[in-house]
């Protein structure tokens, strides 16, 4: 989007201004960096690369929570469970980062203002606006994303516990039982037959991996939540702006099918306007004929001619 928004008003450099340029109506204004265009897209850029950055993370804590759901052990759960802080971490503070920088944008918008040619409403103001709203979208998207990983986790989790408590004790527990083993963490009570049935040893390893499970679940639950607050203001805002994108996006596209119209019309009327020249002149020139034609009837000068020959022969037959 920034790509199509610095293009349009993309200014050859070294080129004279007006100091009332206006972008929409083609005149030739005020270059980017006078109108802050410049700076303002080089910001875009960096939190595009912060988000992207996020993105990756997203990617690496999915793949490691598909590999925890194979694991049995305590002590390789505990591995990918710092691992997975590590990256949420890391999570954190790029969020916190690039939501800093937008609401820094958002400041600049309003200082940009005070600009010649970059009041409120002006084509420079609504590219700004759009693509502020667009960075903001998009963040917020992301945060959904991770939001959405936490609640795969709870339900991934459950389905692993279930699978754990059928494979040491042979029975399926009712949700109460599971519920109360997700909630606590704590299985000797419900695995105490078994291990009266198979060894203490044996079952507790099954007992230290669904603990470290539990902890870590709460663990990365905790700070996606966290994360969640950070930007609970922001979605609020997204929402509220996403209609304005919206209209402004449609009045883009509008004004671009407005423009193409008002081209194919333009190119109409200079070619009618060179067919009438063309007509016009054909007729001056069959009405000057016409006008030529009307005068030398009128006049006849052949029987002016005529009757001066006369005139003369009848002179000469008087005459002795």
């Amino acid at each position: 989007m920034n790509n199509l928004l610095s293009d349009s008003f993309e200014l050859p450099r070294g080129e004279s201004s007006r100091d009332n340029g206006d972008i929409e109506m083609g005149r030739q204004g005020p270059s980017t960096a006078d109108l802050g265009l410049e700076g303002f897209f080089k910001q875009v850029q960096d939190i595009e690369k912060q988000i992207e950055k996020l993105t990756k993370l997203l990617k690496k804590l999915q793949s490691a929570n598909e590999e925890s759901k194979a694991v049995t052990k305590a002590s390789s759960m505990k591995a990918i469970k710092q691992r997975m802080e590590k990256d949420i971490d890391e999570v954190g503070k790029i969020a916190r980062f690039t939501k800093s920088k937008i609401e820094e944008i958002d400041r600049d918008n309003i200082t940009n203002r005070q600009k010649p040619g970059c009041g409120k409403g002006s084509g420079v103001d609504r590219s700004r606006t759009a693509t502020t709203i667009a960075l903001k979208k998009k963040l917020k998207e992301r945060m959904d994303d991770f939001q959405a990983l936490r609640e795969t986790i709870q339900q991934e989790y459950r389905e692993v516990v279930e699978r754990r408590v059928f494979t040491v004790t042979g029975n399926r527990a009712d949700e109460e039982t599971i519920d109360n083993l997700i909630e606590t963490g704590k299985s000797e009570q419900i695995f105490k037959e078994a291990i009266q049935e198979q060894g203490r040893g044996q079952v507790m390893d099954t007992l230290a991996e669904i603990q470290e499970r539990h902890d870590t679940v709460r663990e990365l639950e905790r700070k996606l939540l966290e994360l969640q607050q950070i930007f609970m203001d922001m979605a609020v805002l997204v929402e509220a702006q996403g209609d304005m994108l919206d209209n402004i996006e449609s009045h883009v596209s509008n004004a671009i099918d407005h423009v193409t119209t008002g081209t194919v019309a333009l190119q109409k009327a200079k070619k009618l306007q060179k067919n009438s020249r063309k007509w016009m002149c054909i007729a001056i020139i069959i009405l000057l004929l016409i006008v030529v034609i009307i005068v030398v009837a009128v006049l006849k000068p052949w029987a002016m001619n005529n009757s001066s020959s006369n005139s003369n022969n009848k002179g000469q037959s008087v005459k002795p």
